[in-house]
């Protein structure tokens, strides 16, 4: 595992919640980004809770985000250290209240 692979992968155990994006919570700096925010909002997660890697501060990362997970696009979700998907993936489980119920929101 290469040295930016080992530094995901430790970010990404390190939080309960934790979005690779375009950006961070407060100024998402595209609108898939922005749109996985939104939804995670809307499932009671505080974005305060929510921890956030911009993608566009760190190339490395940017690029070893989608060999790490074996998908090509960002933004990308991970609960418990388990990779869930991007934004269509996180607005499919939204409608379905799988994603609320996985985040263990209330409401």
């Amino acid at each position: 595992m290469s040295d930016t692979q080992q530094r995901i992968d430790a970010l990404v155990k390190s939080s309960d919640i934790l979005l690779f994006m375009k950006g961070n919570a407060s100024f998402p700096m595209c609108g898939f980004s922005g749109r996985a925010i939104q939804i995670l909002k809307a499932c009671g997660v505080d974005t305060k809770a929510l921890t956030t890697v911009n993608v566009l501060e760190d190339e490395e990362v940017r690029q070893g985000i989608k060999e790490y997970s074996n998908w090509p696009t960002i933004p990308q979700l991970y609960v418990k250290g388990e990779f869930i998907g991007g934004s269509d993936i996180m607005m499919e489980m939204y409608e379905s209240g799988e994603l609320k119920q996985l985040l263990g929101s209330e409401g």
